[in-house]
């Protein structure tokens, strides 16, 4: 157990999750949190860990210590595209199935209007009428 009695669990490097990396790695950018805040905030052990992620990861020039940002590595946008694609394809897929059961929603209202006027006799859509014109001269 820890100081504050929570169980000591030894991480390693590969139990960190890539977006974790690159998230915690993006709140150290954009906020001027200080690594061992971060470090105590998410749990990650190890005093290089972070500072190890940030090398790797950020966009500002750690080897001079500037805060401005650096140019982004192929392998940084590598990542970010790949992210990207695939947060794009989940997007996409979801999209694709919300419209299919639209769809499917949409044929059933037909259905049922179709039953509904065959069982009652009467019309229940509009008859609409495409040659109708717009007459403004009257």
């Amino acid at each position: 157990m820890d100081k504050t009695g929570r169980e000591y669990i030894k991480r390693t490097q590969k139990d960190y999750s890539m977006s974790f990396k690159l998230a915690v790695v993006q709140e150290y950018e954009n906020t001027g949190i200080s690594q061992m805040a971060l470090q105590r905030k998410y749990g990650i052990q190890g005093n290089n860990t972070l500072k190890r992620w940030i090398e790797k990861y950020s966009n500002f020039d750690v080897s001079n210590k500037s805060r401005k940002p650096m140019e982004k590595s192929k392998d940084q946008e590598l990542l970010e595209l790949r992210q990207k694609v695939r947060l794009l394809e989940r997007k996409n897929a979801r999209l694709e199935k919300e419209l299919e059961q639209k769809d499917m929603k949409a044929e059933f209202f037909d259905l049922m209007i179709d039953i509904a006027e065959k069982e009652y006799n009467i019309d229940i859509r509009k008859n609409s009428f495409p040659e109708q014109s717009c007459d403004t001269e009257r």
